[in-house]
């Protein structure tokens, strides 16, 4: 006779795990970050509460998983054979393109981040850090070397692009559909916005070669 084989979330952990950070996101979307409480995880997701103390540790390391496996500049990395003797000029222009696209999509990142802007807690900088990080390498190993002397310079215009791309997507997302006449929530202002962005990266560049 063929032994039984026991199903379960013991025996299926990293099943199990992706239900529990699953049931975060389901939450953060419907309840916001208030509702992410142990019970309500462990309820949502199916399971005895246990099992996220078992696999995590706490709530509050699910709960930071979660929000890096949602955010896109922690889980940005140059993969890609990129042709980087232009200075990061596409490599920039990409990065935020598709930041900008990413956040229209992510409700659940949309919260995230209206989390950060409301709340200081240690997952929260964490994140930002790790934020920070990620950008701080692509600065300085590939745009910062081409605009030497100018290097901060770029750094703010990237500064006020990258929040510009947060901010229309928070702000059409939850209380209008237009901003400056543009409607953010078509896909033709959509696209205005996104040949701004090129033009302004592109602009930066052209400003360095005639400094």
């Amino acid at each position: 006779m063929p032994r039984k084989v026991v199903q379960g979330p013991i025996r299926d952990k990293e099943k199990t795990k992706q239900k529990l950070l699953a049931a975060v996101g389901k939450i953060l979307k419907v309840k916001g970050y208030s509702g992410l409480k142990v019970t309500k995880i462990a309820d949502v997701a199916g399971f005895d509460k246990k099992l996220i103390y078992e696999y995590f540790g706490s709530t509050d390391k699910l709960i930071d998983e979660y929000i890096k496996s949602q955010d896109y500049w922690t889980k940005f990395n140059k993969t890609e054979e990129v042709d980087l003797s232009d200075g990061g000029k596409e490599l920039s222009k990409t990065a935020v393109l598709n930041q900008f696209e990413n956040l229209k999509n992510n409700k659940e990142l949309q919260k995230i981040i209206l989390w950060e802007l409301s709340e200081s807690k240690p997952i929260l900088r964490k994140l930002v850090e790790q934020r920070e990080e990620v950008g701080g390498v692509l600065f300085q190993h590939i745009t910062d070397p081409h605009f030497g002397e100018n290097a901060t310079r770029y750094r703010a215009i990237m500064a006020l692009i990258i929040s510009g791309a947060y901010y229309l997507n928070l702000y059409t997302g939850y209380n209008a559909n237009k901003f400056c006449g543009i409607d953010m929530k078509a896909d033709e202002g959509r696209a205005e916005i996104e040949k701004a962005i090129v033009e302004l990266i592109d602009f930066a560049y052209v400003e360095k070669n005639n400094v």
